[in-house]
């Protein structure tokens, strides 16, 4: 699993843009105002990411 955009994605809507991040540490979302650690953040979409292909393979 490649985690690009992970940092910039927001945990809560989904929606990805570079200014979501607002600094090395924060993440405001723009979209839903969603607001966070950066990489708490980041750590909630990779592990939703894993799961999901988790349950994919569990599936085939």
């Amino acid at each position: 699993m490649n985690p690009a955009g992970t940092s910039r994605t927001c945990a809560r809507c989904g929606h990805c843009a570079k200014e979501n991040r607002v600094t090395q540490a924060a993440f405001a979302c723009t979209a839903c105002g969603h607001a966070a650690h950066a990489d708490v953040n980041a750590a909630i979409n990779i592990l939703r990411a894993g799961l999901a292909l988790r349950q994919a393979a569990e599936a085939a």
